[in-house]
């Protein structure tokens, strides 16, 4: 059985919380986290790796977006299922670890129908070659007739509200810590950020292979060094760049 996501009952962890003006709660910025089948499992940090970060990472991610722009912003967040017809409410889907993921039928056709539909997905924490194969399988099923295209350093993306001047690699902080490097496979140590577009040409989804920026957002307050070198530096300035050209594109 499932367990059921309640925000007010999550441990914030010294995590800040404010309150957004009635008025405007239907207009506000929410960190949607996907719960997806992985391996023909599911359920609450039991058969999948959906939850991975959760909830340090969505509560951080979300406290640093309304601190820094001028975003109305949920500061709980959600988690929903590709089935869940509730996703048409949120702009923004964040799907993390998918180099296992295995979709339902059912999962294909909604995240097809939400991203045509006008919706944004941002994908992140995978590595290797084998993690790659494995979720280009299961996005070719969503899209059968796209490819992902790599984004040049060049596009908006990178320079919208944070100028990167280079595309990041996100290291775990327990990995970084042990070994120094910044790629945690071998066959991984390439970046890449890759683009699903529609037919009009418009963003629908962007796929982060070879980094962890959700650590970036999670570990916040545990290591300043991680802090100072991944977080401050790539994780959130990337993170709010990705957000706001999905808001405003």
């Amino acid at each position: 059985m499932r367990r059921e996501f309640r925000p007010e009952m999550v441990d914030r962890g010294g995590v800040p919380e404010w309150k957004n003006d009635e008025r405007f709660k239907s207009d506000v910025f929410t960190f949607v986290r996907v719960r997806f089948s992985s391996g023909g499992g599911g359920g609450f940090r039991g058969g999948g790796n959906w939850a991975t970060d959760w909830p340090d990472s969505d509560l951080n991610f979300s406290y640093r977006l309304h601190q820094l722009t001028a975003l109305e912003t949920d500061p709980n967040g959600k988690i929903l299922e590709l089935t869940d017809e509730a996703l048409f409410d949120y702009p923004w889907l964040y799907l993390i670890e998918p180099g296992r993921m295995s979709l339902s039928e059912a999962e294909v056709a909604g995240l097809r129908k939400y991203l045509l539909n006008g919706g944004f997905l941002m994908v992140d924490d995978f590595w290797g070659e084998y993690e790659w194969d494995n979720f280009y399988r299961e996005i070719k099923r969503v899209f059968p007739d796209r490819e992902p295209i790599e984004l040049p350093l060049e596009h908006e993306i990178f320079h919208l509200v944070y100028d990167l001047k280079m595309k990041p690699q996100v290291p775990s902080m327990h990995f970084w810590q042990n070994t120094g490097l910044t790629y945690e496979r071998q066959d991984a140590a390439e970046v890449h950020y890759r683009a699903l577009f529609d037919d009009k040409g418009r963003m629908m989804a962007i796929i982060c292979h070879n980094t962890d920026l959700g650590d970036g957002w999670e570990r916040e307050g545990e290591d300043p060094r991680y802090f100072k070198e991944f977080a401050e530096k790539w994780s959130y300035p990337l993170g709010i760049n990705i957000v706001t050209y999905a808001m405003t594109h």
